[in-house]
């Protein structure tokens, strides 16, 4: 099998490395001749390299892999797709490539968290992991595995677009002068947007409920140390933990850093398969863990996670004191912010006086605001502010919050800016993120040209007549 403009062919008797392509710096140097290929039947092709960018080829199954992917998902090409996706594979490796040069990183964790925020959606889009899994023919940790270097390398691109734009800037004059002669209909609109303050309560797990929960975990490990049954039985019948439950409670290689800590201490320091650890109790539950493999700073290692249960009459009494709060709130007996700093067991908000806060994140930059558009909102708390006028406080409602524990809240709504045509006077930060990201994506746009003239580009000839985005890609 060899790459080149012919086909990568399966031919009988020939061996792998048996042709080479030349090996061609950015000026375009080459001092490798380049070996005259074969004739392949046509019925021999299975793949085909149809561009080559720096020593980095495009593969016409990858082109048609995001074809599919982007009819799947109802993304519109701008242009002839045939012509788009190649070129848009091709800046990408432009990036990549620069970052490589550049030094950039991006961590196990970051990936890790990308990956989860997709198949999030995905779950959310199709209704559970199990129609997921079977849509896709695929179990959640294939997926995963799958997905690794994809969101890697754009999570690669992103950074090296953001270091390539950190230092450009607008002056108020400019972003006026941009929209002053701007027509009624280019002017942006700004959804509506609030800013909310929760204060939480966790109710309280009563001991005679823990004490259940670590007995069970303790029969666990006597049944696996008896032999009457696997870890990876239980972990698919038991555990909590839906997504590594379906894989026998295999977690996959993982950094400590992406880790609960006390999760991470004791499965860092597993040395013997055979044996299950000590009772661990995380933000998530209680756990028992079992080694799998160690390599390199990563571990891989099996668990089951049993999360104690707060009665229907614990959690009633947990709304009662909440609504007790609200009425001292309301009263003036203490301000929402107060209550929320001294009292809310929400960890996330509680140093900011309860008050939300959003992580924006687009393809050159990442703004935290305290700003949420209605769909930002988890699905509980924005049915909540939907009947709230500013400075009003909920009455108390349970929801599911982000380690999948039940918990009681009550919000405040501090602000809400209804939806409306951007003004200078009242949307300023709004418009100058038009301007600045106009500004960026020009900068973008004239790097990725100078890029091209610095690079080696080859690609089949069927291509030369597309109209690409970016000049310079016909040598």
């Amino acid at each position: 099998m060899f790459l080149g403009f012919v086909a990568l062919s399966l031919v009988v008797g020939m061996s792998a490395n048996a042709h080479r392509i030349p090996i061609v710096n950015e000026g375009g140097d080459s001092t490798k001749v380049e070996e005259k290929a074969p004739v392949i039947p046509e019925t021999s092709v299975i793949d085909e390299v149809i561009w080559v960018v720096g020593d980095e080829p495009i593969l016409k199954s990858d082109v048609e892999a995001m074809r599919l992917q982007s009819e799947a998902e109802g993304v519109r090409w701008q242009g002839d797709p045939d012509c788009s996706i190649p070129e848009q594979m091709a800046v990408q490796k432009l990036f990549l490539h620069q970052a490589a040069i550049d030094s950039i990183e991006v961590t196990e964790s970051e990936i890790t968290q990308g990956i989860d925020d997709q198949i999030n959606h995905w779950v959310q889009l199709i209704g559970s992991q199990e129609k997921l899994e079977e849509y896709r023919k695929q179990t959640i940790q294939q997926m995963r595995e799958e997905m690794h270097d994809e969101f890697k390398n754009s999570k690669l691109v992103q950074k090296m677009r953001e270091k390539l734009v950190e230092d450009i800037s607008v002056t108020p004059a400019e972003v006026r002068n941009y929209f002053k002669n701007l027509s009624e209909d280019s002017i942006p609109f700004v959804p509506t947007e609030v800013e909310v303050e929760i204060l939480t309560q966790q109710p309280r797990i009563p001991i005679d409920e823990i004490n259940r929960v670590k007995d069970e975990l303790r029969e666990f490990t006597e049944r696996v140390n008896k032999g009457e049954t696997t870890f990876a039985t239980l972990a698919r019948m038991y555990s909590e933990d839906p997504v590594s439950a379906r894989q026998g409670g295999e977690l996959g290689y993982t950094g400590r850093g992406i880790l609960d800590p006390a999760f991470a201490s004791v499965a860092f320091n597993l040395t013997d398969p055979k044996k299950i650890s000590k009772i661990v109790e995380t933000e998530y539950g209680f756990h028992i863990i079992q080694l799998i493999d160690k390599r390199g700073d990563k571990v891989n290692v099996r668990h089951i996670l049993l999360k104690p249960k707060a009665s229907y009459e614990v959690i009633d009494q947990t709304l009662a004191r909440l609504d007790s709060i609200a009425s001292d709130i309301r009263e003036g007996k203490f301000t929402f912010e107060d209550g929320a700093t001294m009292i809310s067991d929400d960890k996330d908000t509680r140093n900011n006086k309860g008050l939300m806060s959003n992580m924006i994140e687009s393809a050159t930059s990442r703004t935290r605001t305290s700003k949420f558009e209605m769909k930002d909102l988890p699905t509980e708390i924005a049915r909540v502010v939907d009947t709230l006028k500013v400075n009003q406080i909920s009455q108390p409602f349970k929801m599911i919050d982000s380690r999948g524990k039940t918990t009681c809240a009550i919000v405040k709504l501090k602000s809400r800016i209804e939806g409306h045509k951007a003004t200078i006077t009242e949307d300023f930060q709004v418009m100058r993120e038009v301007v600045l990201n106009k500004r960026r994506q020009e900068a973008l746009h004239d790097w990725v040209v100078d890029k091209i003239k610095h690079t080696y580009v080859r690609m089949n000839d069927r291509y030369k007549d597309c109209k690409f985005e970016y000049q310079g890609w016909v040598k």
